[in-house]
This record gives C-alpha cells, sequence and structure tokens, in this order.
C-alpha cells in the first residue's frame, strides 16, 4: 500500500471507531429511559466530549491529507465525504446527549404507557438499527445498503407526524401524565433528527462510492 493508502485507511478506521461510540451513546440512551438510569444518563452526557474530540481529530486528519498528498478521484470523493459524515456523526451525540439530559431531569421515572401510545420505543430502536446499517454500508461501500435508509427513514418520519396527536390522547386521557408526555414529544423530536443525519450519511456513502450526488436531487427534477 502506498503512504496516502495507509492515511486513508487509518481515517477509515477512525470513523467507524467514531461511529460505533456514537451508537454505543444512542443504545445507553436507550436503555437509561427504559431502566429510568439517571447514572447512565449522566455517562452518556460525559462521553459527549470524546464524540467532539473524534470530530476534531478526524477533520485535522483529513486536512493534513488534503495538504501532503493533494488526492484525486474516489481518495477525494472519500475524504470530502469522511468530513459532512463526520458533522452529521457529532450531531447525532449531540442528539444523544440532549436526550440523556432529559431522562436526568425528571425525579420520577416516565409513565410507560406513553412510550407505548407515541411508538416512542420503536423509534428508538429503528434509529440505532438505521445509524448501524449505514456505518455497514459505509465499511463496505454497500450502496445498495445505503438506499435502504432513505424508506427506513420515512418510518421516523411518520412516527413524528403523529406524535402530538398520540401526545394529546395520552394528556387527554390522564392529566397527570402531561409532564412526561412534554418529555417524549421532545425526544421524539430528536430522534427524527437521527433519521435526517442517518440519510444525509447514506447520500455521502453514494456520492463517495458512485461519484453521484443525490442532495437537492428531488427538488432540481421538478423544476420546469
Amino acid at each position: 500500500m502506498t503512504q496516502l493508502e495507509n492515511e486513508i485507511q487509518a481515517v477509515k478506521t477512525e470513523v467507524i471507531s467514531m461511529w460505533t461510540l456514537v451508537e454505543s451513546q444512542l443504545q445507553k440512551t436507550r436503555s437509561a429511559m427504559l431502566h429510568f438510569d439517571r447514572d447512565l444518563a449522566r455517562e452518556v452526557v460525559l462521553k459527549e466530549k470524546r464524540v467532539n474530540a473524534f470530530e476534531l481529530k478526524l477533520d485535522r486528519d483529513c486536512e493534513n491529507i488534503f495538504a501532503l498528498y493533494c488526492p484525486v478521484a474516489i481518495d477525494l470523493r472519500f475524504l470530502l465525504a469522511v468530513l459532512k459524515i463526520n458533522n452529521n456523526l457529532e450531531r447525532i451525540g449531540d442528539i444523544a446527549e440532549g436526550i440523556a439530559k432529559y431522562i436526568i431531569e425528571p425525579l420520577e421515572d416516565f409513565d410507560h404507557s406513553v412510550f407505548e401510545k407515541t411508538q416512542l420505543i420503536k423509534m428508538f430502536d429503528d434509529s440505532i438499527s438505521i445509524l448501524a446499517d449505514t456505518r455497514i454500508a459505509f465499511e463496505k461501500e454497500d450502496t445498495i445498503l445505503a438506499r435502504s435508509i432513505f424508506k427506513r427513514d420515512e418510518v421516523l418520519d411518520a412516527i413524528n407526524r403523529s406524535a402530538i396527536e398520540k401526545v394529546g390522547e395520552c394528556i387527554k386521557d390522564d392529566m397527570n401524565v402531561m409532564s412526561d408526555a412534554l418529555y417524549v414529544l421532545s425526544i421524539i423530536r430528536k430522534l427524527e433528527r437521527v433519521g435526517d443525519q442517518a440519510k444525509n450519511i447514506a447520500e455521502e456513502i453514494i456520492f463517495f462510492v458512485e461519484a453521484k450526488v443525490l442532495k437537492h436531487q428531488k427538488e432540481s427534477s421538478g423544476k420546469n
């Protein structure tokens, strides 16, 4: 392998390490919510600093490769994609931290009936699964798997769209769950953004593997 190839591989390994950490953050947040484990939620908040450190290091590493090797073709596309994926992953880390803070704030466990009525657990599970599959698509350069993310994100969007109505029904049935229901609504809003970030990542995988830019394609095709 050339030195450039070694540097590219090192960046890829580091991205996957960051990805794994962000997945872990989401999984721990889900567990903290289900078991009302405020200490685990605090751990998620503390570990967000590691996610931020990964982002800064990856940015520097990519900049150094640009400066030293002037990459072209797929190497250039890979590095450009990594810069955006890096940012998307950091934002998902922020989302996990934000949800963890919602778990730390209440003094008592959530009413789990609100979880069921709003499909919050399904949304959490789907978000974690989507993030894991985008990582696999990145590792294997699998654009078919990357494209599957777009359809799966629509499920998260549908749960998000129905959230206000479902939360309203929960409150109407029992005013005592109002506080919990509002926390759940906020968590659903954040999980919907995980899907958006994963969709952005999928677009970047397709860009670097196939040299196809999908962003804004739908809007452009609708213009006369």
